[in-house]
């Protein structure tokens, strides 16, 4: 595929400051033809004929954010679903089940589908027969934080091909399946939701996402620039199950498909090795305690040979490799299997690290996308189930230490889609005024920062006018939750500005 141009009109920023400098000097900033023309001190910039002239009145003007690792279809969805995620034991997610039924039933025939719970420190365990009891035969699914398990009641289990399972608790390829269903609505509706929730990430800042949903999403996205959802530049990232299709359609990581302005391109090849901490499926050195017996140290998506050919195939057809690993030997076994093919990719996650791998990242030259709340999700969890490997958990400044790329993400649904939440997590380790969890594994503010833009940089001259205004310098600031953010751009267009 060719490159498109976006589409872009002539803007004049004046008076701002630059993140990244003392913000003593304020400038004018040049946007033209979707990139930053020129910058210069404030009021020596001419306004070319036609341009808008937008007098930032000393706001911050920083590089646009990207979230690295997102699921937008499912983001959409949750954003409608009924929320469990507070619930601290399978009995509370069944009241609040029983209250939303009795509240607000569901159409007859039509599931309710509910989305956050987080089991693995629950006093009891989730049953189909505690849903049975408040939902009569409604069709109940909930899916986990992590996305790898969902809990049916006996009607969903029976809609969904699992009839008399023995718990109604799902794990992986099944919850998978099962989460894949339940989201099945009309392209207009989805689309609607989608549309919401881009608008929304376009009021936290966020230029451009990695959308790693499971079914091939290039075709929609496109549908969806086309009919207004153009607020995010958007990779559509591709699964085994459709590998070949990408092939026969010549794509490779990074063409643009047509008819998107630029917006849409393919992203890369996601394969997924292993299960998450929650559901105790990521694959460790070491047994989850309380667990013994084959799968007792999490679970192997693939044979490493299989592994190898995959990821061989997908390279050498363009498409560069994002390999989910959360625990260690998964990790492991992630680099053992890039220095066997000899390319270059992303690991997803690489929560749980050796040593020797935080320094193979950088001698590979293999990305480390990781989400940085889940950290803050999972202390206690990973306290509980990595017990005296934590110091190795979610080592952000290890792999800064040791000259690995990062990127920061969410992994939307399983935390919100704001990169100022993710930034957060990764410069304080701490939330709810809780202490530091490892704080030693902090890394800086412009680390952060740096890891949240796409590998632009700051603000120059020359680069892709992806752009936030902020009303303080976000390099400085106590707290990012909750960040203020004035005005986002993308290609020097406004996809969101505040009165």
């Amino acid at each position: 595929m060719s490159p498109e141009p976006e589409e872009a009109r002539a803007v004049l920023l004046t008076n701002a400051r630059l993140v990244g400098t003392d913000g003593s000097a304020p400038v004018d900033a040049l946007l033209d033809g979707g990139v930053v023309v020129e910058l210069a001190p404030r009021g020596e910039l001419a306004s070319p004929v036609g341009a808008e002239v937008v007098d930032l009145e000393g706001r911050w003007l920083g590089p646009g954010l990207w979230d690295s690792h997102a699921h937008l279809d499912q983001w959409a969805l949750v954003r409608r679903r009924l929320d469990v995620g507070g619930a601290t034991s399978a009995a509370e997610a069944a009241a609040l089940v029983g209250a939303r039924l009795r509240e607000a039933p569901p159409a007859p025939g039509e599931p309710l589908v509910g989305y956050g719970f987080r089991d693995a420190l629950w006093p009891d365990q989730p049953h189909r027969a505690l849903l049975d009891a408040v939902s009569g035969d409604v069709p109940v699914v909930l899916v986990s934080a992590d996305l790898h398990a969902a809990w049916l009641d006996s009607a969903a289990l029976a809609a969904h091909g699992h009839a008399g399972h023995e718990t109604g608790l799902l794990r992986e390829q099944d919850a998978f399946a099962v989460s894949t269903a339940v989201s099945a609505v009309s392209d207009a509706v989805l689309d609607g939701w989608v549309g919401d929730a881009v608008a929304a990430a376009a009021a936290r800042g966020v230029v451009g996402v990695v959308d790693l949903e499971m079914s091939f999403s290039l075709d929609r996205w496109a549908r969806r620039v086309r009919g207004g959802v153009d607020q995010l530049r958007v990779r559509c990232g591709v699964y085994p199950h459709d590998l070949e299709v990408a092939v026969e359609r010549g794509l490779r990581t990074g063409d643009v498909v047509p008819g998107t302005r630029g917006l849409v391109t393919v992203g890369p090849a996601k394969i997924i090795t292993d299960g998450s901490l929650n559901t105790r499926t990521a694959w460790c050195h070491d047994p989850y305690p309380g667990l013994s017996g084959p799968g007792a140290s999490g679970v192997a998506s693939y044979d490493q040979g299989d592994l190898v050919a995959w990821m061989r195939r997908a390279s050498s057809a363009g498409l560069v490799p994002a390999v989910h690993a959360i625990g260690d030997r998964a990790n492991e076994r992630a680099l053992d299997a890039f220095e066997a093919v000899g390319c270059r990719g992303s690991v997803e996650h690489a929560q749980l690290l050796s040593g020797a791998d935080v320094a193979r990242f950088a001698g590979l030259g293999v990305v480390a996308s990781v989400q940085p709340e889940h950290a803050m999700d999972d202390r206690d969890v990973a306290d509980a189930l990595w017990v005296g490997r934590t110091d190795r958990a979610f080592a952000l400044a290890s792999l800064v230490a040791a000259g690995v790329e990062l990127r920061l993400g969410s992994d939307a649904p399983v935390a919100p889609l704001d990169p100022w939440v993710t930034m957060a997590a990764a410069v304080s380790r701490s939330r709810d005024g809780r202490a530091a969890w490892h704080p030693e594994q902090r890394i800086g503010a412009r680390a952060a920062l740096l890891a949240s833009v796409d590998g632009q940089g700051l603000v120059r001259a020359g680069r892709v006018a992806d752009l936030v205004v902020t009303e303080a310098d976000p390099l400085a600031a106590d707290d990012l939750r909750g960040f203020p953010v004035a005005a986002t751009l993308v290609g020097g267009r406004f996809t969101h500005r505040t009165p």
